[in-house]
C-alpha cells in the first residue's frame, strides 16, 4: 500500500509538471501578437470604393501623389519613404466633425513627435478655399508641427481620386464639382509599404487610443 502511495505521488508530480509545461505553451501561443491586416479594395464596405477597383483583392497601395502643404512646399510619397502615417480629409472652414478630427490629429501629433518613423497627412477636399496661405493660417491655430503633419492642397480631381482610390476613405464619388465635397471622419493608418493597415473614426477619442496602440503594434511587427 505504501509502494503505491509513492508511486502516485510520483506521477502526480509528474503529470502537475506536465500539465504546467502544457499550460505555458498553450498560454505564448495564445498571446503571440496578431499582426494588423491589410486591407484590399475587395475586403473594405463597397461603398468606399470606386467601382473600377472593387475586385482588387492584393497588392493595394496609396497611389503616388504631388500636392502642396501649408509652406508651400510640395509634397510626394518621398516625403513619407519608410515612414508609417496617418491620413485624413478634412477642409478648414468646416465647422462640424473637422475641428474634432484636427484636435484628435493633435493628440497624435504630441504622442509622436519625438519618433521619427511616424508623420501625419490631412488632405483639404476644398483646395479652391483651402490655399497656401489659409493652410498656413489653420496650421498656426492649431499648432500643426511642421516637421511632423502636412496639411496639402492640390487639384481637387486628384485628391478626390486619392480619397476614392487610395485611402478607400470616402462614401460620395466626388467628380470635382464645386458643390461635390467628399467628407469623412475616418483616419487611416499607412505601412511603410503604403499599405492601408487600419480605419478609425477621427472623433472617437476611443479610436484614437486604439490608433495609437495599432502604431506601437506595427513597429514592433516591421522590426521583426
Amino acid at each position: 500500500m505504501l509502494s503505491f502511495f509513492k508511486d502516485y505521488k510520483k506521477f502526480a508530480i509528474g503529470f502537475f509538471i506536465l500539465s504546467t509545461i502544457i499550460v505555458f505553451i498553450i498560454y505564448n501561443i495564445l498571446n503571440v501578437e496578431k499582426p494588423l491586416p491589410i486591407y484590399q479594395p475587395n475586403n473594405v464596405e463597397s461603398t468606399l470604393v470606386d467601382s473600377t477597383i472593387q475586385h482588387v483583392k492584393k497588392y493595394h497601395k496609396i497611389a503616388d501623389f504631388s500636392l502642396t502643404n501649408q509652406n508651400g512646399k510640395t509634397i510626394t510619397q518621398n516625403d513619407y519613404k519608410d515612414k508609417i502615417y496617418v491620413a485624413d480629409f478634412f477642409f478648414t472652414t468646416c465647422q462640424t466633425i473637422c475641428p474634432i478630427m484636427t484636435d484628435h490629429m493633435g493628440v497624435i501629433q504630441k504622442e509622436i513627435l519625438n519618433d521619427d518613423a511616424i508623420m501625419l497627412l490631412s488632405h483639404s477636399v476644398t483646395p479652391v478655399i483651402d490655399s497656401v496661405a489659409q493652410l498656413k493660417k489653420y496650421a498656426i491655430q492649431k499648432g500643426v508641427n511642421d516637421a511632423k503633419w502636412n496639411l496639402v492642397t492640390g487639384d481637387k480631381k486628384k485628391i478626390y481620386e486619392l480619397a476614392r482610390k487610395s485611402y478607400l476613405a470616402v462614401k460620395s464619388v466626388g467628380n470635382g464639382d464645386k458643390y461635390d465635397m467628399i467628407h469623412t471622419e475616418n483616419f487611416m493608418l499607412i505601412d511603410k509599404k503604403r499599405q492601408i493597415r487600419g480605419f478609425y473614426d477621427g472623433t472617437d477619442p476611443e479610436a484614437i487610443s486604439q490608433l495609437l496602440n495599432d502604431i506601437e503594434k506595427l513597429k514592433r511587427m516591421e522590426k521583426q
